[in-house]
């Protein structure tokens, strides 16, 4: 019986053989002709992948309780708007058409002031004082000043009152010696003036005098 099992299952076992030789075949085959590489090439391709996101349950809308007040939002007030200005014109009066006339003449205008013209005011006629030579003499020469031979020339400052004399006297310019200064403002003090004159008044006033020192050769 053992014998008779054997040879049912021979020819299985040798379909079995055939098909890994022929496998065998196919690869050895698939080698040589580079049907591999081709293979390997295909798979080098990159691959496109995608993530898929699992979608949330989407809770169902609750209607809020019943007993809930609803919401209270602030109002702003509403913004100020001044009110129109409103002008009324007023219609101009209306004339009378009675015009009412008189047969007096207006009165003529008087005529504008002539506003008076001042003539200006006339300057005054002033004379300064003068010596009267008849009633003056020549100042003595200091003899020391004559010793050492000083000359020069002296100016006198004199105010000579309105009855001729002479009131004040000063040096207004030195000749350079005391000396003759003072000789010369003695000597010419008792001279004689005429007056000086405004309008031909007499008055007080002030005389400017040269008196010149010189030795006589």
């Amino acid at each position: 019986m053992a014998n008779g099992q054997l040879r049912t299952r021979h020819p299985e076992q040798g379909i079995a053989i055939a098909l890994v030789v022929l496998l065998h075949v196919i690869v050895i085959y698939a080698l040589v002709t580079g049907l591999a590489r081709r293979v390997v090439e295909v798979l080098k391709h990159p691959m496109e992948t995608k993530i898929v996101e699992e979608k949330k349950p989407v809770a169902p809308d609750v209607p809020p309780p019943a007993h809930m007040p609803p919401p209270k939002f602030d109002v702003p007030p509403p913004p100020y708007i001044p009110p129109p200005e409103v002008r009324v014109q007023q219609p101009p009066p209306q004339q009378s058409p009675i015009v009412v006339t008189t047969p007096v003449k207006p009165a003529a205008p008087a005529p504008p002031p002539v506003a008076a013209v001042e003539a200006p005011p006339q300057k005054s006629v002033r004379t300064p004082p003068v010596i009267d030579p008849t009633r003056c003499d020549k100042p003595e020469y200091p003899a020391a000043a004559r010793r050492s031979r000083e000359t020069g020339t002296v100016v006198l400052h004199i105010l000579v009152g309105i009855d001729g004399r002479v009131i004040e006297s000063d040096v207004q310019t030195s000749s350079g010696s005391k000396q003759l200064d003072e000789a010369a403002r003695e000597g010419l003090s008792l001279c004689r003036f005429k007056p000086g004159r405004v309008d031909g008044k007499p008055e007080q006033a002030w005389a400017t005098l040269r008196y010149v020192w010189k030795l006589q050769e």
